[in-house]
């Protein structure tokens, strides 16, 4: 990992960090002052969420300027890591729009230079939200050399811009509480929603399990390879890693998966051959929109294999 990235205060650190007075607006600074700083002093804090029924992509094109495919740097300094959005999609239009509304301009306080890659789930195959995030990692990686990834549910978004997305030096969960759980945790080890892991420490676990068709366990097998690694969980504190869910109904083709606990059982067996070094899909399309990076794939072939 490059010497920026070990620059980057750990969670426990910078939650001792003093809040820094928050700012309207990130602004234009004219000149270049070397490397960003661990808390950007453009952070608010928490925001009351609202989501817009009539809003439109190109509203929200036109309050991110200076985001051009996806991707966006600070002008005024040099960002400590170079972070990749993966976001796993499929039917989810309207929660994607509100995603990015908010996602983009909470970056950009942050001071980060990050790319969005929505990852979209062809055809009516049941669906993969773990081989997604893999699909995602690989096709990011042929497009720039990120240092960190952050695997994004769509209907997740954060409320609190403290809430750092960056990497830590063990691999961190984001979504401590959100609104449907009265903002506590799901349950002891629960690892899912919103995860950050350095390149580093995703290639050691090989991954997610490309095995998970519907709802349900892919997270927990991700945890389980990072405690066989002997890596551990961190999480950012609970006032701040606070994240409003969208509601929906359960989709189509994304049913409770029945063998996730017999996968559960068996990571110990199968997690050196089955992740990113057995990730095969069908690239369909690479389509780099203003505000994020569309890759789309098809599973159904893989499908019928497994």
């Amino acid at each position: 990992m490059m010497e920026d990235f070990r620059k980057v205060t750990s969670v426990e650190d910078s939650q001792k960090e003093e809040k820094i007075e928050s700012i309207v607006k990130v602004p234009t600074v004219k000149s270049f002052q070397g490397h960003c700083p661990a808390l950007s002093p453009y952070l608010r804090g928490a925001s009351k969420l609202t989501f817009k029924a009539s809003l439109t992509l190109e509203e929200v094109q036109k309050e991110n300027p200076q985001v051009a495919k996806g991707r966006y740097h600070p002008t005024e300094c040099s960002a400590l890591q170079r972070v990749a959005i993966v976001i796993p999609h499929r039917n989810r239009e309207k929660h994607l729009l509100y995603l990015l509304d908010h996602l983009h301009p909470f970056l950009q306080r942050q001071q980060l230079d990050y790319g969005i890659y929505v990852i979209h789930q062809a055809g009516n195959t049941k669906f993969n939200r773990a081989k997604l995030l893999n699909v995602g990692y690989l096709e990011a990686l042929k497009e720039a050399n990120w240092d960190c990834f952050i695997f994004h549910d769509v209907d997740l978004v954060p409320e609190n811009d403290f809430n750092i997305y960056m990497c830590d030096r063990q691999p961190k969960h984001l979504v401590v509480g959100r609104n449907n759980t009265g903002y506590r945790l799901r349950y002891q080890g629960y690892f899912g929603g919103v995860t950050a892991l350095t390149r580093d420490q995703f290639s050691k676990v090989n991954g997610f399990s490309n095995n998970y068709w519907g709802w349900g366990g892919e997270d927990d097998d991700l945890r389980i390879r990072v405690e066989m690694q002997k890596m551990r969980v961190v999480r950012p504190s609970a006032d701040i890693a606070r994240y409003t869910m969208i509601f929906h109904k359960r989709d189509h083709g994304n049913e409770e998966n029945g063998e996730r606990m017999k996968l559960l059982r068996q990571v110990s067996k199968t997690w050196k051959t089955d992740g990113l070094n057995s990730c095969s899909y069908k690239l369909l399309s690479v389509e780099h929109n203003p505000l994020y990076v569309n890759i789309t794939v098809d599973f159904s072939r893989e499908l019928k294999i497994s």
